[in-house]
């Protein structure tokens, strides 16, 4: 009998992205629990990764090559020859292969749901009926943002009481080193940054128009990769700004060109947790963003998003109604102007500090060790057929 209790991580992979970011910042700070547990993670798909873990982590790669049922058999036979104590999983796809492999097993599995998950779904019914079967039945779910636990708990029927929200742990020392490294790109003049994948939930649109009514004397830099970019090239052009965009794509280290900005900018429709938003705050950027679903009313209001109405100015910066333009090129202006903005980005510094690493891992590591404790109570899932869901992340 192994001395030592197991715990599984599984996610996607590791390639670039907000939620991979957040769960190798876990693992980092997860060294005072290294004593106490073993700790595995497993990767679905078998891509590039754009982030290291601990070498202290025990290591699994598997090949779903981003399909659902390679993930489900792949890692069902994972967790057969492991047997962990309890699992944890980021990103719907890795969420789903949890459940179904943990089914019957009378040990907890977690689920971190990482996105608005309504937003994410969309209309696709098959996917949203999987999460809706699944997510319920799980140890505990570990939301991002309150406004993602009102999600679940209003469409997908998970209880509350099997609920909590732990925001993403911001690794201020990390990102203050990499920021003070010579940037991969420097445009040629003042700029302000935005960051994401390229994609329609971000809403580069709407920033793009914004940022051409504004007409700010900086120029805009997006950073990130996606199936939107002919698209926004396209946009610019007929904005008459495409001379005044840089889009120089993805950066593994994106804080040393957002550090160096006069403001961040985030345009999106939904969000689970604006991961880049905290960290832009850390760097002593002001930020203008919308009041989207969810997180960023939390971030910078300390509020939920349905109380507030209309646009506000807050210590960073400003929250402005999403999909505005107006709004957004107004507040654009503001946060602009001296010495406002430079108020606002020590005030948004200091407010990122309620987003530490040691925080949030010692937040995560609660919640699996209370599973742990009641693992004799632990629900099952008797049988999944996942066959045509489409669920892909």
């Amino acid at each position: 009998m192994r001395q030592r209790k197991r715990i599984l991580f599984a996610i996607n992979s590791l390639a670039g992205g907000g939620a991979e970011r957040v769960l190798v910042t876990l693992l980092g700070g997860s060294t005072p629990w290294r004593e106490r547990y073993d700790i595995h993670l497993a990767l679905l798909d078998d891509e590039p990764r754009a982030y290291d873990v601990p070498d202290w982590v025990a290591f699994h790669q598997l090949d779903a090559r981003h399909k659902l049922l390679p993930s489900l058999t792949q890692f069902h036979s994972l967790v057969g020859r492991l047997d962990p104590d309890a699992t944890l999983s980021f990103l719907t796809r890795a969420n789903i292969a949890n459940g179904c492999a943990m089914a019957g097993r009378r040990r907890p599995w977690l689920i971190s749901e990482r996105v608005n998950t309504s937003a994410h779904l969309g209309s696709a019914r098959a996917a949203r009926a999987m999460v809706r079967f699944v997510y319920p039945r799980a140890g505990h779910v570990i939301a991002v943002s309150e406004g993602v636990v009102d999600d679940l708990a209003a469409n997908f029927g998970v209880a509350r009481s099997r609920m909590s929200a732990i925001a993403n742990p911001v690794d201020h020392r990390r990102i203050a080193e990499l920021a003070a490294t010579p940037p991969a790109f420097t445009p040629a003049g003042p700029y302000i940054i935005a960051a994401g994948r390229l994609m329609p939930n971000k809403n580069f649109p709407l920033l793009l128009r914004a940022y051409a009514l504004a007409a700010p004397q900086a120029r805009l830099v997006i950073l990130g990769e996606g199936p939107e970019r002919n698209a926004l090239e396209a946009l610019a052009a007929s904005l008459g700004i495409a001379d005044r965009v840089d889009m120089p794509g993805f950066m593994a280290n994106p804080f040393a060109v957002v550090a160096r900005a006069e403001a961040y900018a985030m345009p999106s429709n939904a969000e689970g947790f604006p991961n880049g938003l905290v960290e832009a705050m850390a760097c002593g950027v002001p930020v203008v963003a919308t009041n989207c679903a969810s997180g960023p009313s939390e971030i910078l209001a300390s509020r939920s998003r349905d109380a507030i109405s209309g646009g506000i100015d807050v210590e960073a910066g400003a929250l402005v109604p999403t999909d505005d333009v107006q709004a957004f090129a107004a507040a654009l202006g503001r946060v602009l102007t001296e010495p406002h903005r430079s108020v606002c980005g020590e005030r948004a510094r200091e407010r990122s500090r309620a987003y530490g690493v040691e925080q949030a891992a010692a937040n995560y590591w609660e919640r699996i060790e209370a599973a742990l404790a009641a693992q004799s109570s632990a629900p099952e899932i008797k049988a999944i057929s996942p066959l045509h869901s489409g669920v892909s992340s």
